[in-house]
């Protein structure tokens, strides 16, 4: 992705006198919604179906058009353009780069973005004080990265830990700085592997793999949508991998995953949308982020440690959502 053209939407972003006006009026075929997403993989689509499902059981009607940018600036403008031409009456980014494109193109009509780590970093809001006059709202899928860090070191013990990251996207660099503070902040060694697209992702896993002793996958759409083959590089070179999307975490050998039920984010995104569409204004609204614990899900896969003679505290057990063991998935209440 091309950091002139990601730089040339967030000037766009900053907020212009707004045309936003009162949210449209049910018509008789109900709300016209356009959805647009970053690219197809099981965290983005449990989004889009979280926020479907949500709204088609209010007492509201709805036409949804969906969208996919498949991780292109240009197409995620196009279609941006092709909602405003539509008419639409509320529009939905999930993911950074379609949500900069709508908000860039869309000033008129309300905006609501799903999954955006740090709405700041991405030109989304000016402030999180709910003080400027915008008609853009939406869920932030920030994650209590310190913990999870700190919590994946007591059990791995790494002296270096690998991360691949996206370097054109807002949230991939927020949180591979993160990270590496994080890192030094624990005397543990921090390389990055930066990537442009997903076919970049394996060749990155596999430049760092011998030089790591853990690795980590934080919430990066382009990264996420090839995580398979991470987890087939992690294994091939005795490494432990951490994903941070749960989504994405069924049938890949992963150590450990802790983040959020991304269907979960979605049914949040839909009540934003319900919100704006009753009558709150986006501003009243901003960006929402999760503070409670539950709404984070803790996996953990006996046999990648079983395989890799890692041993998991007891009390991390415990607290476990979900444990793979002998093949078998096993969901806790």
């Amino acid at each position: 992705m091309n950091r002139k053209i990601v730089s040339l939407i967030l000037c766009f972003l900053i907020p212009a006198p707004l045309l936003f006006s009162q949210p449209a009026t049910e018509s008789a075929s109900g709300y016209a919604i356009g959805i647009s997403k970053m690219v197809s993989h099981p965290a983005l689509d449990s989004i889009e179906q979280g926020i479907m499902d949500y709204l088609n059981g209010t007492n509201m009607k709805f036409s949804f058009d969906l969208q996919n940018c498949n991780a292109e600036i240009s197409t995620a403008i196009a279609i941006a353009q092709k909602f405003k031409s539509d008419n639409k009456d509320l529009v939905i980014g999930i993911a950074t780069p379609p949500a900069q494109a709508l908000a860039q193109v869309i000033t008129d009509k309300p905006v609501v973005f799903g999954a955006i780590t740090d709405p700041l970093a991405a030109g989304l809001v000016l402030n999180y004080d709910k003080t400027e006059d915008t008609n853009i709202a939406g869920i932030s899928d920030l994650n209590p990265l310190k913990l999870q860090l700190e919590t994946y070191f007591r059990i791995v013990k790494p002296k270096t830990l690998g991360m691949i990251y996206t370097s054109s996207e807002a949230n991939g660099v927020a949180q591979m700085e993160l990270a590496k503070t994080i890192c030094a902040d624990n005397n543990v060694t921090f390389v990055g592997a930066a990537v442009s697209n997903s076919s970049e992702v394996k060749m990155a896993a596999q430049s760092i793999a011998g030089r790591v002793d853990a690795m980590y996958v934080a919430i990066d759409n382009t990264v996420v949508s090839a995580i398979p083959s991470v987890s087939e590089v992690c294994m091939k070179a005795g490494i432990p991998l951490f994903n941070t999307d749960t989504t994405s975490s069924d049938g890949i050998d992963f150590l450990m995953s802790w983040g959020f039920n991304y269907y979960t984010v979605g049914v949040e995104t839909g009540k934003v949308v319900e919100r704006i569409l009753k009558g709150e204004k986006p501003r009243d609204i901003g960006a929402v982020f999760f503070d409670d614990p539950a709404q984070f899900e803790l996996w953990f896969n006996l046999d990648t440690a079983k395989k890799l003679n890692i041993s998991i505290p007891e009390d991390l057990l415990a607290s476990a959502k979900v444990l793979v063991q002998n093949g078998k998935k096993t969901v806790r209440e």
